[in-house]
């Protein structure tokens, strides 16, 4: 087994910082390029590349490499997690609450009679009692004159009182990761596809005969040469552009056909390149499903039915409800399933006896399990010192924690999935059985909150990160423990590094100018939330129809495949089917299903291990050139190109 060493942690630490700065100018400023909102980051991976490549150049030099794979490793895991925090995993989506109430309240919205009465000062970084458009919230949007300085006195009390709630949410997801990580990985034998590239980076017995490959080269040239044309084709218009998105809605005008809702093309080659790893059965359920979900509309549209949208996500309401029944399932299916696992792991932190040697784990499972219990309670104590009702924050908390991002994991280290999304927020649940009206403006608002911040959009969950680090550490032999120390560091350092940029390059250009998704995401809650307050909506009868029929469907699929190996539908395709991870990848697995399937039929396995070069040379060559042209843009200030995952 090999440790921690002080030099990957240095270096990690500067890397990290450097992550950080990068992720935030690209999300923020340069907009086309959204290289922190992939579970598997387009930024950590360029930089992990990077590194990897200065190892191997040292080795020419002085015979021997400076860093060791555990060292890479460490490095890794900092960037990838110093990425996600900086982007939609925590600050994109924490900054903008907490002054947009201020800035965007008039009198005609009425939301500073309805919201600030209900908002405890410590919250945010106005004073709710004071006026309109405090400069600490009008230079945010508008930008500060130069020379001016930031107010950090305004910022850093109510950024350090979301930091509980934050880092309880994290050390929740930190004890989930060290106890699943045996179940999973060891007892289930899950896939871990964002893994299989940093692993062949990182050995150094594969990383030669893999940067050797001229498979690996001609997979990396593929995508680099498309984005390098677009991207040239952004600063100079006559350069031609390769188009990698098409709406195939335009051609669907007549109904019953128009009924079906945003479906597009997108042409991810790093999407390819992953799906490439997973099982044919689930490739084929995650395009299959993706489809059925459009066939449901048309045949909604044929019979007349009212096509109302899911609130504040890109689906339809009754296909949402059905996906709200599937989560339920599958949470309960894999509690289900892990049992005799998880009954060995209480009791062990119960009786105080050795029931499993947790010793080569990232925490003994009685601290991981306290770790649980008190990270939970702590968030859910966190809301209701803010305002919420005890037994919503305990709803509001356990499902986003409990059955959210747990199947968003599973679709990770299971499915493999780039970005993690579901189609509903746990308040859709609550309002099965109660109105949002009667939750009453205490509740509201605060859930407002909660629902920006962690709840509407799962992109960049720290849960799927703990986990592939574990797997990967587990394959190089790295001591668990000592991954711990790295996480923390990385956690606690990201935190303040992405708050400072966050902050930084707001201020300094104004937050109008900048990407509009953070904002718009604080606005969507705090519309929908001010919508509910003042008018009591009425009730769908539709909703809990649904809701049994995704229950029962999912329930079937589960029975099926535990009964009968044959059996081609996978329940994590229905799940995610509305998801917006599926409305980006739909096509490009759909591809990789194809192309897999004739590898197979044709070629056997050995082809299929010859071919892997090339599709993770596309993973590569997609993500490079991606960090390429975010620092291009980043120090000339010219545009990017699209990229493929919005």
């Amino acid at each position: 087994m090999v440790g921690l060493r002080f030099r990957a942690l240095f270096i990690g630490l500067l890397l990290l910082i450097a992550a950080c700065f990068v992720t935030t100018y690209a999300d923020l400023v340069i907009k086309q390029i959204q290289i922190g909102i992939l579970q598997f980051a387009p930024a950590a991976v360029g930089m992990l590349l990077l590194v990897v490549l200065l190892n191997r150049g040292g080795r020419l030099i002085i015979r021997r490499f400076l860093l060791s794979p555990g060292d890479i490793l460490v490095i890794y895991a900092m960037l990838l997690i110093g990425v996600l925090i900086s982007s939609r995993g925590i600050m994109e989506k924490l900054i903008p609450p907490l002054v947009a109430l201020n800035y965007y309240a008039t009198p005609e919205n009425h939301w500073q009679e309805i919201f600030y009465r209900n908002l405890p000062s410590w919250m945010v970084a106005f004073n709710p009692h004071g006026d309109l458009k405090q400069a600490v919230a009008k230079d945010f949007y508008e930008g500060l004159h130069y020379g001016e300085p930031i107010p950090w006195g305004k910022w850093i009390p109510p950024l350090i009182c979301w930091a509980g709630v934050v880092l309880g949410v994290i050390v929740v997801f930190l004890c989930l990761a060290a106890i699943l990580r045996r179940q999973w990985a060891d007892n289930e034998k899950l896939v871990f596809p964002l893994v299989h590239l940093p692993l062949h980076l990182m050995r150094p017995e594969t990383a030669d005969p893999f940067l050797r490959n001229k498979l690996t080269w001609l997979g990396f040239a593929l995508p680099a040469s498309i984005f390098l044309l677009n991207g040239l084709h952004t600063i100079i218009p006559a350069v031609p552009e390769i188009p990698l998105r098409h709406n195939l809605s335009q051609y669907f005008v007549s109904r019953p056909w128009n009924g079906m809702y945003n479906v597009t093309l997108y042409c991810s080659f790093a999407a390819i390149g992953f799906s490439y790893f997973l099982s044919s059965d689930l490739l084929f359920s995650l395009w299959f499903f993706y489809l059925l979900t459009r066939l449901q509309d048309v045949i909604a549209t044929a019979y007349g039915m009212i096509l109302d949208n899911m609130p504040l996500y890109p689906t339809r309401l009754y296909i949402g409800h059905q996906v709200m029944g599937a989560y339920l399932v599958l949470g309960a299916y894999l509690f289900k399933s892990g049992w005799p696992f998880l009954r060995q792991v209480l009791r062990q932190a119960c009786q105080r006896r050795q029931f499993l040697d947790d010793r080569g784990e990232m925490l003994p499972y009685r601290t991981a399990l306290w770790g649980i219990v008190l990270g939970g309670a702590g968030a859910i104590w966190w809301c209701v010192q803010a305002g919420m009702s005890l037994w919503l924050a305990a709803a509001e908390m356990g499902i986003y924690l409990f059955v959210v991002a747990l199947v968003m994991a599973r679709s990770v280290a299971e499915a493999g999935l780039l970005m993690t999304e579901t189609s509903f927020r746990p308040i859709d649940v609550v309002t099965l059985f109660t109105t949002k009206h009667s939750l009453g403006p205490n509740n509201l608002t605060i859930l407002a909150f909660t629902d920006a911040v962690f709840t509407r959009d799962l992109r960049g969950v720290l849960l799927t990160t703990f986990l592939d680090d574990q797997k990967i550490a587990q394959e190089l032999r790295f001591k668990q423990r000592h991954l711990l120390v790295v996480i923390i560091v990385a956690v606690l350092a990201g935190l303040v590094a992405a708050a400072y940029f966050a902050l930084t390059i707001i201020y300094r250009h104004g937050n109008v100018t900048l990407y509009t998704y953070p904002n718009s995401n604080t606005m969507w809650a705090l519309n929908d939330a001010a919508a509910a307050i003042l008018r009591e909506e009425e009730g769908n009868p539709i909703r809990p129809i649904f809701f049994a029929v995704g229950l029962g469907f999912t329930l079937f699929l589960v029975v099926m495949r535990t009964l009968y190996v044959w059996w081609p539908l996978h329940p994590l395709g229905y799940a995610l089917c509305a998801s917006w991870s599926l409305i980006v990848f739909w096509f490009p697995i759909f591809l990789t299903w194809l192309i897999k399937t004739l590898i197979l039929r044709y070629g056997g396995m050995k082809l299929y291990r010859r071919a892997m070069p090339f599709f993770l040379g596309l993973i590569l060559g997609e993500f490079t050139l991606a960090v390429f042209w975010a620092t291009f843009s980043c120090l000339t200030k010219l545009p990017a190109p699209f990229f493929p995952w919005p």
